[in-house]
């Protein structure tokens, strides 16, 4: 299973986070403690979790998933937080 960065700008003024976020959670175990970023732990490729999500945005938001090394530092994040990615990157 891999680790996945999921970010977004969502650009239309009162667009709905909610569908959105419920349809990242549904990807597998996740993590979200940076407002507007997300990482995943899925066996679907990048361009089939793209495709989940893009019916999520509109066509002039930003959605970027990009597969994770492995390797990351960090600092200001709460144990839960930290806890995840030690386990989970």
């Amino acid at each position: 299973m891999a680790s996945v960065l999921i970010t977004y700008d969502l650009i239309t003024p009162g667009k709905k986070y909610a569908e959105l976020h419920e349809a990242i959670k549904a990807l597998g175990s996740w993590w979200h403690c940076v407002e507007s970023t997300w990482i995943i732990k899925s066996d679907l490729s990048l361009v089939q979790i793209r495709d989940a999500l893009k019916k999520h945005v509109d066509s002039n938001d930003k959605l970027l998933v990009l597969g994770l090394s492995g390797a990351g530092a960090w600092v200001g994040f709460d144990k839960n937080c930290s806890d995840w990615l030690t386990s989970n990157l």
